[in-house]
């Protein structure tokens, strides 16, 4: 008996997950016309409200899925809440990653304003953009290699925690520890004198 009212029956999940752990990509299709929708407009946009970002998170999770299937075990709920979790999981980091981007942008444009005692630059800001990345890239060679990888990693080359761990060789958990060191190494360095 299904729990919650709008999840497909739990023997045709059951099905469609042992399709999907046998390699048959048509099981995930069925995953998300049963519930893409519902993941994308209950469980990401009221955490990730920036659309684009929301439907990159809706199909991290369908991907994510995918590649973690072996590891769901069928009990007597329905896939949609392990597949739940996967989704808010994606959403918060590609929230915060979203705010470290935004606040990172702010301190850079207030600190360049600051240091050349300009106005805000102007819609066409294609030079200021151009010297404030060789004002980071400066302030990167400044601290420990192994931190301005990591910031290079997650920050500009817009990597998930997951991938940037597997790159440097440590936990998610250790990742989180060094990313934290090196944004604190990378504000006393910037802007380079």
């Amino acid at each position: 008996m299904q729990p919650d009212r709008g999840l497909a029956p739990l023997e045709q999940e059951r099905e469609v997950v042992l399709q999907l752990k046998a390699g048959d990509r048509m099981a995930l299709a069925q995953l998300y016309d049963w519930y893409g929708e519902r993941l994308f407009r209950q469980v990401i946009l009221p955490r990730l409200p920036i659309t684009d970002l929301a439907e990159d998170v809706l199909r991290d999770t369908f991907r994510i899925c995918i590649e973690r299937i072996e590891q769901y075990n069928p009990a007597d709920r329905s896939i949609f809440f392990w597949m739940r979790r996967i989704a808010i999981n994606r959403a918060i980091d590609v929230h915060r990653a979203h705010q470290r981007r935004e606040r990172l942008n702010e301190q850079v444009e207030h600190n360049l304003d600051r240091t050349m005692g300009v106005a805000p630059p102007a819609p066409d800001r294609g030079q200021e953009v151009e010297e404030t990345r060789d004002l980071v890239e400066e302030a990167l060679q400044l601290i420990n290699p192994r931190y301005a990888q990591a910031l290079r990693l997650r920050l500009i080359e817009d990597k998930d925690r997951e991938e940037c761990a597997q790159i440097l060789g440590v936990t998610v958990g250790n990742f989180d520890v060094i990313l934290h060191r090196a944004t604190k190494a990378f504000r006393k360095k910037y802007p380079p004198r």
